[in-house]
């Protein structure tokens, strides 16, 4: 270990501050500190996370770490391969997430009103956050030398927003003139072994038809490297202002687009031993047609997508109910809040498991969305203020019960600011919130009894 006095402002750029270090880990026995900062690894700048992940899987790195009383430290260690040290970073990208540089023609984030939290109107479009947390990215923001290090790094697996291989409908539909060039970054990747799931936000009128049969031929000739293709309804909210007009589907379209996958995931199953294709669980249910089969998911690879959630929720709860023993009994009652879309759904559910336990009352309350518009009909999109509006004529029973998607990640808050201690005082009840796993809410309804 060397150590020596240096100008902080060489290394430090506000990036790479070290917030925790772990017990017991690496980087505590060598005496790394919250506040530190990390300067380098064998020798190489860490520009972001993804430098770090991979320059510290090797089982021998030297590392450069600035102490806060302004010594620099070098240190040498031996550890296992792919052993991480044990720290983690005031910024969890350590970089600055990359802006969405489009003006699509159907952003969600362009459709909503003024006065939310800002932190709402940010629009990213990272290769990093696609990697890390499954975000979709357009490819617009990556320029040669950032493919390259993908490759290079092989980060696996990417989401990519594609909607449309027609390069010039491309250009169009996300208002930006680099848009067309995605397919060719997506032969690089697959040619470099990336493993890839795409997304198609289909707006009727636009990129269906038979833009849709070309985009699914191009990217299924991509596969096994593009391994599943998501197809989503565009949202529109009631604050498209100045916006081009899009039209959503109705249950003649929403059935004219599942007949479409239907037959397209006959082909793939042939050819290439897959569907592919998977529609979102938003066609089956404008449409009123029962979703596909558990087995028919393949593993639901595009389950944050809204692709298979109503089944995989269903097979859980049935899974759940199977170990709960008979004549168990909880005299409790309870409203469960929803969204309009899957109402008719979580009514379902609900009834399985109020026969399997007696006592139990569950009451379901679909939530129009007032805030956003009532063509928006997802649970994720329901804001605290038409919670409170709308549950305040109910009695809540012994509790209100909420998926987590209404919530943003890690804090209790909605979308419109709205906390769920707010919730709690407004309609004078206790707020249970649960994770969309029919396992988990079981548990929960169990564990509520004790």
């Amino acid at each position: 270990m060397e150590s020596n006095n240096y100008e902080v402002d060489i290394y430090y750029d506000g990036k790479n501050i070290i917030d925790n270090v772990n017990k017991n880990s690496i980087a505590e026995e060598l005496g790394i500190e919250s506040g530190d900062i990390l300067v380098s690894i064998n020798d190489n700048k860490v520009t972001d996370i993804i430098d770090y992940k991979y320059l510290i899987t090797e089982d021998f790195v030297t590392m450069n770490i600035f102490k806060k009383n302004g010594e620099l430290w070098e240190l040498e260690i031996e550890k296992d391969y792919d052993e991480d040290i044990g720290i983690t970073f005031t910024n969890p990208l350590i970089d600055k997430a990359k802006n969405c540089r489009n003006k699509c023609i159907f952003c969600f984030i362009d459709q909503l009103p003024k006065g939310m939290r800002e932190t709402l109107y940010f629009k990213d479009d990272d290769s990093r956050l696609s990697f890390l947390q499954g975000n979709f990215i357009t490819l617009t923001n990556l320029n040669d030398e950032e493919i390259d290090r993908i490759i290079r790094y092989r980060l696996s697996p990417i989401n990519i927003s594609v909607h449309t291989t027609d390069p010039e409908l491309r250009a169009k539909m996300l208002n930006n003139k680099n848009a067309g060039k995605a397919y060719e970054i997506l032969k690089r990747f697959s040619d470099a072994g990336i493993d890839m799931n795409c997304q198609i936000v289909l707006i009727p009128g636009i990129n269906d038809g038979d833009n849709l049969e070309r985009t699914l031929r191009d990217l299924s000739a991509l596969h096994p490297n593009v391994s599943s293709v998501a197809v989503v309804p565009v949202g529109l909210t009631k604050y498209r202002k100045d916006l081009i007009k899009l039209s959503t589907y109705s249950v003649e379209t929403a059935n004219e687009l599942l007949e479409f996958i239907n037959k397209r995931q006959k082909e793939y199953l042939d050819s290439i031993d897959t569907r592919f294709v998977f529609a979102s669980d938003e066609f089956y249910v404008v449409g009123k047609r029962e979703v596909p089969s558990y087995e028919e998911y393949e593993g639901f690879p595009q389950y944050e997508n809204g692709v298979g959630l109503i089944r995989s929720f269903h097979q859980e709860i049935q899974e759940a109910l199977m170990d709960v023993s008979k004549g168990f009994e909880l005299n409790r009652s309870y409203v469960i809040a929803t969204g309009t879309l899957a109402s008719d759904f979580v009514k379902e559910v609900a009834s399985m498991i109020m026969m399997k336990i007696k006592g139990l009352s569950l009451r379901v309350i679909p939530i129009k969305n007032d805030f956003f518009g009532e063509t928006i009909t997802v649970s994720g999109l329901v804001t605290g203020r038409d919670l409170i509006k709308q549950l305040d004529k109910y009695e809540m029973g012994d509790g209100l019960i909420l998926p987590s998607s209404m919530l943003k990640r890690d804090e209790k808050v909605f979308l419109d600011d709205t906390t769920v201690e707010d919730i709690e005082k407004s309609l004078n009840t206790k707020v249970i919130i649960s994770d969309v796993d029919g396992t988990k809410l079981i548990n929960i309804l169990i564990n509520e009894k004790r």
